[in-house]
């Protein structure tokens, strides 16, 4: 189906088949998308409680499909429509339960995806199983996909360490479902939309694998969590949805967001992602001398500046690394850390002269 293409709209709710309406957006002109697709959850009849309340489940239309070869064209005919809105270092994120997202995993990667992680959102207070004939469904599996195998994705890993306490951020997310102020409700008091996500998965995955102004498409919106999330965060977005009452409902929501203030979007980033620094500008700027003696960490290593922005101790000479490395006896060393020049009688990491060009750097961009 060849549509005519429009600008891109941004920070706006498109109404209709989600399918559709992608064939309308230009090509390669989002950054990431998150999607929360129907589950197929063939229930069959209602649940009750043990006193005997009715559980206010998935039931609704858009969820139910006649077959399981239904739901794969309908999957891989999104995923199609998806991958061509996606620039070519973007990346997509997919929600699901076992009731889909194993289905949902073999159609990204047919379609030319390639999977970068399956992360397990264990549900910290999931809804009980009433019936008691199989284990309490606890967690659902998000898989992360880049473009292409080899896609230039995002990826904020030393924000995420930071966020987690200086450890590395795992791919199992212990979080609460939607639930109290959050979970928002119709007219008549009602649970508004069934699958509603938490903000704090949406929050996980935005500062991961997302900048602020990049652009995020959410291509079966809902309640417009993935609006406002990336609202909060400096993000663009486009949602999709076909329900009218869906859609007048998350543009409410978005528009009470009041996003972060500018300064405050800046995350913690990877030391390889800075501006490279070379030790003999340091010289060249006169932040350090020749002749100029530098310690370790410990104090019991000396060395001198030379004006080729190398170091000598005795005989010895190299880079920053190499003679670090030589005198602890050691199969490497990052000499930015090892190395300390005596500032008002205080040993100073030269890395700390290196940021300050980095800084210089930064404020000229």
């Amino acid at each position: 189906m060849n549509q005519r293409t429009h600008p891109r709209p941004t920070d706006t709710i498109l109404s209709g088949d989600c399918i559709a309406a992608m064939e309308t957006m230009p090509a390669d002109s989002v950054d990431l998308i998150f999607a929360d697709p129907p589950y197929n959850l063939q229930l069959r009849g209602d649940l009750h409680r043990p006193d005997n309340s009715r559980v206010d489940g998935v039931d609704d239309a858009w969820d139910r499909f006649d077959t399981f070869a239904d739901y794969d064209a309908f999957t891989r005919a999104w995923l199609k429509a998806a991958r061509r809105v996606l620039k070519p270092d973007g990346a997509i994120w997919v929600i699901g339960s076992y009731h889909n997202v194993f289905r949902v995993g073999a159609a990204l990667q047919d379609a030319g995806f390639w999977i970068l992680n399956d992360v397990i959102w264990r549900k910290t207070n999931p809804m009980p199983n009433f019936r008691g004939k199989r284990l309490t469904n606890a967690h659902e599996t998000l898989i992360w996909a880049s473009k292409s195998e080899g896609s230039r994705y995002t990826f904020n890993y030393d924000a995420m360490k930071a966020a987690n306490d200086g450890v590395q951020m795992r791919s199992d997310w212990t979080l609460p479902i939607c639930t109290g102020h959050e979970r928002l409700k119709n007219a008549r008091g009602e649970k508004a939309h069934p699958t509603q996500k938490p903000e704090s998965l949406l929050h996980r995955v935005i500062l991961s694998t997302t900048n602020p102004g990049d652009v995020i498409l959410d291509p079966f919106f809902g309640s417009g969590t993935t609006g406002a999330v990336a609202k909060l965060l400096g993000r663009r977005w486009i949602g999709i949805e076909r329900e009218a009452e869906y859609r007048a409902m998350a543009r409410a929501r978005i528009d009470r967001v009041v996003p972060v203030e500018r300064a405050a979007l800046d995350v913690t980033r990877a030391k390889r992602a800075e501006p490279r620094v070379p030790f003999g500008t340091l010289v060249e700027r006169g932040l350090l001398r020749p002749g100029e003696e530098l310690l370790s960490g410990n104090g019991k290593r000396r060395a001198k500046v030379r004006a080729d922005g190398t170091l000598s101790s005795g005989r010895d000479a190299g880079s920053i690394h190499q003679l670090g490395a030589r005198l602890e006896n050691a199969p490497s060393c990052n000499g930015w850390t090892y190395w300390h020049i005596r500032r008002d009688g205080r040993p100073v990491p030269i890395d700390a002269l290196r940021q300050q060009i980095r800084d210089e750097m930064a404020g000229m961009a």
